[in-house]
């Protein structure tokens, strides 16, 4: 089974939007056949994990060793607790083929760059997909306004991501 790994904050509660549109989009790959990876946690991660859980899928939660934040959600078919964020990031991206960022923060951040830069430098091919692109927009705008033209990216490097906010089209994505 190929396996999407899905990224965004521990923070949201179900009445945020980015939870809700997280839910239906894991659902969604879900049903497609795929299995879904999550950080395990809250917000986010759980809904992510509850997506697939509640489609049957794979559902899989890696969480990390943390004074909060720390406990494994419910809509996990199966997870691990990994020591540290470092090892607990290489599982996260080791197992998957695609990755969706949804909305996050610093940590969130650490693993969108970690995929990335993992994708500029060859060693790794998989699709990364910016979710909610009004919570992105600056951040993509940085990319294109402060980064190219610095040359510190080449333009080619803005063609390592898509940004595709409708779910179906983020699920055909996957598929091609």
């Amino acid at each position: 089974m190929d396996f999407v790994t899905i990224f965004g904050s521990a923070r949201f509660d179900e009445d945020s939007i980015y939870y809700k549109k997280t839910v239906e989009l894991a659902n969604k790959i879900s049903k497609a056949g795929y299995g879904i990876v999550s950080g395990g946690s809250g917000g986010i991660m759980e809904a992510a994990n509850k997506g697939a859980f509640l489609n049957g899928g794979e559902s899989i939660g890696i969480n990390v060793m943390l004074p909060f934040e720390q406990k494994t959600n419910p809509y996990c078919t199966s997870s691990k607790v990994i020591p540290n964020l470092s090892k607990r990031k290489d599982e996260l991206i080791e197992k998957s083929f695609a990755f969706v960022i949804m909305p996050g923060g610093f940590g969130t951040l650490d693993e969108l760059f970690e995929v990335l830069t993992l994708a500029q430098t060859g060693l790794r091919k998989h699709k990364i997909i910016f979710c909610c692109s009004d919570f992105w927009k600056p951040l993509l705008d940085f990319f294109e306004t402060k980064l190219l033209p610095s040359k510190v990216i080449s333009p080619s490097s803005l063609e390592l991501y898509a940004v595709i906010d409708d779910i179906d089209e983020i699920v055909k994505y996957l598929k091609s």
